[in-house]
């Protein structure tokens, strides 16, 4: 082959072999630029993109006093202490690490903190928690090496224990538990926000860019409860009196106003700090009571029957019947606990010395007059569930409420034996809050509000914003000629008892007493005392209602001897208290 010819298939081969090398190149580039680009692009603007969270402020919670809000929980920004196992091996100073923990951080220091500075496979151990501004302060001017700091915010509480189940807690996780905070932990918690920035090589954000983003944090709600942070103390301090005199194990207070559903005051003992709910050892304290724990609510639910009775004009305060103290429902034999008033007594008379005999002899004139019939169920039911809201959640704003239960004249066992003993407040469960509303809506002309720990709120200038004046729930749940029965009935009970209530008032209420359940039995050595009542100027202006009940494991405990003295210590506080003028 000629030289020359030979050399132009060289120089054919090697254009070849750089056509086919440039054609990799580019398809190479049009991988990387073009199928490749987003993954490249994300690569990117993780190296130059700095995304950070901007936290939410947690709402603070306020308590009324009198017309203006005080705070019951606030924020406070706490420090968690860690460490690098690592560089205090290193530097050989966990004994001087040790000793400063203990003397500035003392009861915050995780247990066993001693142990973890010597985890040589661990790069960060946790040992002190909740470590105030100052303790940080005076740990960081010991120059340790390997120590760090993160801040975080918890929730504090300058009235100690007040209404703690009522307000809940904050876990370490920032999630509110129980009460107002579990409730409505959406609302206090806000939004957190976002900033993403584009930085330079050195992490110095670039002002201009069409990638900067920045959305500010929502912060929570700060809340106004209805509470009436006085009230609530004498309230905490009279349920305190009445079971160290009691001897009982437990009790709880709801004061509402009967005019608005607004709650003045929730208490239950035993109780508990929310600010050290995690020492707690027993998780039923977090409950509150007065809307968890349903009950057979007793005695106190003959003035619903009552109500019924009247509201149907089967009955009057001065109707009477004839008293033997018993009475047969089918194969039962019903009794009264209190024996002597036989013959011809009057309802009035009933109510006052809580006669169950003359609340089933309503029940049965609800029916035929000789029979609790489905007729008298039915409307016993209407009442009672319906109308004035046993065994229904109410709604309140807390978490955890329970609604009981109240059986169905549709139920078998919605008989007349069962609908007897509901007569007079056996055979049903419900909670103090439901017994509560419902007899506010019986005193306070017949109109039934929604249970509310809700008063306003306090907006970013601080300003104090009321919600609207509550409107009922439900109109008419009995008539206004009821109601004023009903509170001259209970007046006239009260007034059995005399001397115990502040002249020139208008107080009115019902005792109650009820068996405890104990493996599926009524026990013989354990009762609930309640008692149930109201108080203003006259009949016609009811400014408040209080529901007490008092229980003690293994004691017989009654609703004249140990609740109605905590309603009158409370009662009698609240007429000044509320500057409420006597009549004339």
């Amino acid at each position: 082959m000629k030289p020359e010819l030979l050399q132009g298939s060289r120089s054919r081969i090697l254009a070849s072999v750089v056509l086919v090398i440039a054609a990799v190149f580019v398809l190479r580039l049009f991988y990387l630029q073009v199928i490749q680009h987003n993954h490249y692009v994300s690569l990117a603007q993780q190296e130059q993109v700095k995304k950070e969270r901007l936290p939410a402020t947690r709402g603070e919670i306020y308590a009324l006093s009198g017309d203006s809000p005080v705070k019951l929980v606030l924020n406070e920004t706490v420090y968690t202490v860690f460490v690098d196992p690592a560089v205090i091996i290193e530097n050989d100073s966990a004994d001087k690490v040790e000793k400063v923990m203990k003397a500035v951080a003392g009861g915050n220091v995780v247990d066993d903190f001693d142990k973890l500075l010597d985890k040589e496979d661990s790069r960060y151990q946790i040992i002190a928690k909740r470590v105030t501004r100052t303790q940080a302060e005076k740990i960081k001017d010991e120059k340790l090496s390997g120590i760090g700091f993160t801040a975080v915010s918890q929730r504090v509480y300058p009235e100690g224990q007040l209404a703690a189940q009522t307000l809940g807690f904050v876990n370490a996780d920032g999630v509110g538990n129980y009460g107002l905070e579990g409730y409505m932990n959406d609302e206090l918690a806000g939004k957190d926000g976002r900033l993403e920035t584009v930085t330079d090589v050195s992490d110095v954000p670039l002002t201009i860019g069409d990638r900067n983003i920045r959305e500010p944090a929502e912060n929570g709600k700060n809340i106004v409860m209805s509470i009436d942070r006085n009230i609530q103390s004498k309230v905490e301090q009279a349920l305190a009196a009445g079971i160290q005199r009691s001897r009982a194990t437990d009790a709880s207070v709801v004061v509402m106003d009967p005019n608005t559903g607004r709650v003045m005051a929730m208490a239950n003992l035993p109780t508990y700090n929310p600010s050290e709910y995690y020492k707690v050892n027993d998780a039923a304290l977090f409950n509150n009571g007065t809307i968890s724990a349903p009950y057979e609510p007793g005695s106190d639910v003959k003035t619903y029957t009552m109500a019924a009775a009247i509201d149907k004009g089967v009955a009057t305060a001065n109707d009477t019947y004839y008293n033997t103290d018993s009475i047969k429902v089918d194969d039962r034999t019903i009794t009264n606990a209190t024996k002597g008033h036989t013959g011809v007594i009057s309802f009035q008379t009933a109510l006052t010395w809580s006669l169950n005999t003359g609340f089933v002899t309503l029940a049965e004139r609800l029916g035929n007059g000789k029979d609790i019939t489905k007729t008298a169920r039915d409307t016993m039911y209407e009442y009672f569930h319906d109308r004035l809201g046993l065994g229904q959640n109410t709604g309140i704003e807390l978490a955890n409420e329970q609604k009981g239960i109240i059986i169905s004249p549709d139920d078998a066992d919605g008989n007349a034996v069962r609908y007897s003993n509901m007569s007079f407040g056996q055979g049903l469960d419900a909670t103090l809050i439901q017994v509560t509303s419902g007899f506010c809506a019986l005193i306070n002309g017949g109109n039934y509000y929604k249970p509310t720990v809700i008063s306003g709120y306090v907006n970013g200038e601080g300003e104090y914003v009321q919600n609207a004046t509550p409107q009922p729930a439900k109109l008419g749940v009995v008539k206004e000629t009821t109601s004023q029965q009903i509170k001259e009935m209970t007046h006239v009970a009260r007034s059995s008892f005399r001397g115990i209530d502040k002249a020139g008032y208008y107080i009115g209420g019902k005792t109650g007493t009820s068996q405890v359940i104990k493996n599926g039995v009524y026990a013989d050595d354990e009762t609930i005392a309640t008692y149930l009542g109201y108080g203003g100027s006259d009949i016609d202006h009811p400014e408040y209602v209080i529901m007490v009940s008092i229980h003690g494991d293994h004691r017989i405990l009654g609703g004249s001897a140990d609740a109605m003295p905590i309603f009158t210590d409370i009662s009698n506080w609240m007429l000044d208290y509320l500057k409420i003028q006597p009549k004339g």
